[in-house]
């Protein structure tokens, strides 16, 4: 249960951030202002509804009170006639009529009280709406000053990144001219010394005594086995010839020794 409320009080507050984030403050303050106004129409419209409904019923009575006063007058004339039936009839409908009539007296002071108490908060919700609406206007023109200002600023980093990274370039760019510059100096001192007369003839000229120096080695290499060869072959012919004297020379001791045995 407690990492429940752990997760579900993290994911409220990545709500809310990104709600924060991606709001405008501004666009909230103009909602509001317009339900305000809102708000206002409608106590202005039942305020209508409760004036419409004070004549209807001021309507009904006074036409009450017209029928009060003939039946007044109607008793009036039965009591001349000496008809007190008649007279108590109207009369009993005059004291209908004007008990009807003091209910409406009494709606009809409800309403006005209803009215005059809606008029009041309709006066007081007006000053409200005004004074949001000017506080409105200054918070959107200090909000307006606020974005550009900050946008003024993120330009200038910007700016100031682009030059950060351009003297980076600049720098390298000299790096690599003093480089070249070091290079072409260099080959200056080559040609001023014969080393370098042409840099495309002299390409082959090197390869070529490379070649030929490649080439004498060979050479050199082969003779010197040749050499070799050649001093094993008379040393062995030698070797060949001493072994063949003395074998000579053995046989004639021997053949001495027999002759004067």
């Amino acid at each position: 249960m407690g990492f429940a409320n752990r997760l579900s009080t993290f994911v409220r507050q990545k709500t809310y951030y990104l709600i924060d984030r991606f709001e405008n403050p501004v666009e909230n303050l103009d909602y509001s202002f317009e339900k305000h106004k809102e708000s206002i129409t409608n106590l202005q419209r039942d305020i209508a509804e409760v004036i419409s409904a004070k004549r209807h019923l001021q309507i009904q009575r006074d036409k009450l009170l017209e029928i009060t006063q003939v039946l007044d007058h109607q008793a009036r004339l039965a009591i001349e006639y000496d008809k007190e039936s008649l007279a108590r009839h109207f009369l009993e409908r005059k004291n209908l009529n004007l008990i009807q009539i003091q209910k409406l007296d009494k709606q009809i002071a409800s309403l006005d009280a209803e009215k005059d108490k809606l008029q009041q908060i309709e006066k007081s919700l007006t000053v409200k709406v005004d004074d949001i609406k000017a506080r409105i206007a200054i918070i959107k023109a200090q909000y307006s000053a606020a974005e550009s200002e900050v946008r003024i600023k993120e330009s200038i980093t910007g700016i100031l990144n682009e030059v950060s990274d351009f003297r980076v370039a600049l720098k390298k760019a000299e790096d690599k001219l003093e480089k070249m510059k070091a290079k072409s100096d260099a080959l200056d001192q080559m040609i001023d010394s014969g080393l370098l007369v042409d840099y495309d003839s002299n390409e082959d000229k090197v390869e070529k005594e490379l070649q030929n120096i490649e080439l004498q080695k060979s050479v050199e290499d082969e003779l010197t086995r040749l050499k070799s060869r050649s001093k094993a072959k008379k040393r062995k012919r030698m070797s060949e010839e001493e072994d063949d004297d003395d074998e000579e020379l053995k046989q004639e001791q021997e053949l001495e020794g027999y002759i004067g045995g």
